[in-house]
């Protein structure tokens, strides 16, 4: 009985607090008028005057200021990084486990959690304030393995899209709470400034996965870019390494096609991990290019073992054993890694051990 009417209180309790928060939540929304705010950007002679009580990310969208976001402003990706150098009000707890403390003291904020109350004032990145909307509409779709399909985009009308290899798009699609964005890495190569093309897994649920694996010929999608932190070096004479397995193919093929078009000559590996022969896709179309181009070098490696009757003459073992037998120590290079966790601690180890700088590799993890 007594445990009965601790419980009975606790939930009570648990009950009103959720009724009081939720009331508050809908007196700021209808009740509280914060009027039109000014929005500054990076010290701009004419800031934008936006409604105040929306989030800063929703009023950068509204004004076609596209800031990344994987999660649709939920506050659950961390990608929606802004400095906020006065009026953003302080820091949330939705926000402290994505900062660091340096970043919250140099006034670094997620874009979707500060809401605009006040005059306020941020600093942007100059790429971000590049990227454009853009409209297309689907050219092709491959398949490439049980579970993996490239998506061919052409741009419409006179549109183009100028971007760096490795960079990536956020895909709108559509989703009970509304649009939302998800990221994909461009899989084309920079010299196609009128198509987009991703390599894409399916991911069972995935709202922007589904969205993309069940477009046919000639529907039409709208996506924002460039994003991305990759550059590339432009000495040719530092050899390039691309590190990838699965879908973490897009940035490397997309890095070496254009490596290829621009210098003949340069020195590039492409290790690719696999888990079994039916994971494979491209290995042809790089090794004829691995023809022509004889300082290119492809690995591919399978990290399961085979099943009775299969042939493989390749790499067995993971992908970072690969890198580790095939390059030698103390040559100028540039490393770029795609894939999980784990194979990106694995080859950065690899890679530290031959004497790239950690300055000199990027990575992008899924």
């Amino acid at each position: 009985m007594g445990f009965s009417i601790y419980l009975y209180s606790v939930l009570s309790f648990s009950g009103l607090v959720i009724i009081l928060a939720a009331g508050l939540m809908i007196a700021e929304r209808f009740l509280i008028n914060y009027g039109i705010c000014k929005l500054d950007i990076n010290a701009g002679e004419e800031p934008l005057e936006v409604e105040g009580g929306q989030t800063l990310l929703s009023s950068l969208y509204a004004s076609e200021i596209f800031i990344p976001s994987a999660c649709g402003g939920k506050g659950s990706c961390g990608h929606c990084k802004l400095t906020v150098t006065s009026g953003g009000g302080p820091v949330l707890p939705t926000e402290t486990p994505y900062l660091t403390r340096k970043e919250v003291r140099s006034g670094t904020r997620l874009a979707c959690q500060v809401k605009i109350r006040e005059d306020i004032f941020v600093r942007i990145p100059a790429d971000f304030l590049n990227v454009r909307m853009f409209s297309a509409t689907v050219e092709s779709t491959r398949v490439l393995t049980h579970d993996i399909k490239e998506i061919r985009f052409a741009l419409d009308d006179d549109q183009e899209i100028s971007q760096r290899p490795g960079q990536y798009v956020q895909v709108q699609a559509p989703s009970p709470d509304g649009p939302v964005f998800r990221a994909y890495s461009i899989s084309s190569p920079v010299y196609e400034p009128k198509v987009v093309e991703l390599v894409v897994r399916l991911i069972p649920g995935g709202i922007g996965s589904t969205f993309l694996h069940n477009l046919q010929v000639n529907d039409p999608v709208a996506f924002t870019g460039p994003y991305g932190e990759f550059y590339l070096n432009e000495n040719p004479s530092t050899e390039i390494i691309c590190v990838g397995g699965g879908c973490g193919m897009a940035p490397m093929k997309n890095i070496i096609y254009t490596i290829y078009d621009k210098w003949p000559d340069r020195s590039c590996w492409l290790f690719f991990g696999c888990r079994t022969t039916e994971d494979i896709f491209y290995l042809e179309r790089f090794k004829e290019l691995e023809k022509k181009h004889p300082n290119f070098h492809v690995v591919y490696a399978l990290s399961d073992e085979l099943k009775p009757g299969e042939k493989w003459d390749g790499e067995t073992g993971f992908i970072h054993l690969a890198a580790d037998k095939c390059l030698e120590l103390d040559i100028p290079r540039q490393a770029f890694l795609c894939g999980p966790p784990p194979m990106i601690e694995a080859v950065t180890r690899i890679l530290d051990e031959k004497g790239i700088r950690s300055e000199d590799i990027f990575y992008d993890e899924f």
